[in-house]
């Protein structure tokens, strides 16, 4: 894709940061706030994050105050029950929707993600394009990331009916009618979609980061 077009894939795509979670693994509190080489990981998110998109956002349902700090715009789940990570995708496709009416796309990442790519919404819009589909997802080291891809803002009517009317759950079932990309990147010299649900994943980030060139 030409610079121009990145560009404009940057200026047409939000970006929305899921932590909507109990983080009951990890003994309560809020995963995206645990600290991976003395930074919180939200913070690692919003450094990788901000430069790919056009405007960022938080997806969280508790303790809103704890994130005043951060300067981000909140949307909570609207579909009650805490019915999972779909519910946070529709919060942010709504709120583009509502709040940046030029976007067109929302690219999503887990809050317990510290090692995002800078590259993910590049290469994401990069083979959604070559491949014609209508949804980009990550993958790494043969495992597909449903909670990391890329979604077109005009899907939220259709994930608002599948959460509400059919009580989907499942993100591969609600995109299993949609034509998707699989995007790989590689797991060395870390996994970029490596994820901390427990405090002994909080101890194996830092040491992959400690073990890794500087990321």
């Amino acid at each position: 894709m030409t610079t121009e077009g990145v560009t404009t894939d940057r200026a047409a795509t939000v970006g929305l940061i899921l932590a909507g979670g109990l983080a009951r693994r990890m003994g309560g509190g809020h995963k995206v706030l645990r600290e991976v080489g003395g930074e919180s990981v939200l913070s690692r998110l919003i450094s990788c994050l901000r430069p790919q998109v056009s405007a960022l956002v938080l997806n969280v349902n508790d303790d809103a105050d704890l994130f005043a700090a951060f300067a981000l715009p909140l949307a909570a789940d609207e579909v009650p029950g805490r019915p999972g990570p779909l519910a946070g995708v529709l919060a942010g496709l709504e709120w583009a929707a509502r709040e940046r009416p030029s976007a067109r796309w929302l690219v999503t990442v887990p809050g317990d993600a510290p090692f995002i790519p800078a590259d993910l919404v590049s290469r994401l819009h990069d083979e959604r394009c070559k491949q014609r589909a209508e949804l980009a997802v990550a993958a790494s080291a043969g495992r597909i990331h449903p909670v990391v891809a890329l979604w077109p803002v005009a899907i939220a009517h259709a994930l608002r009916r599948a959460l509400v009317d059919e009580e989907i759950r499942k993100i591969d079932r609600f995109t299993a009618d949609y034509r998707s990309a699989i995007v790989e990147w590689p797991a060395a010299p870390l996994d970029p979609f490596f994820n901390v649900n427990t405090l002994d994943d909080l101890a194996e980030a830092e040491h992959l980061l400690a073990e890794s060139e500087p990321y």
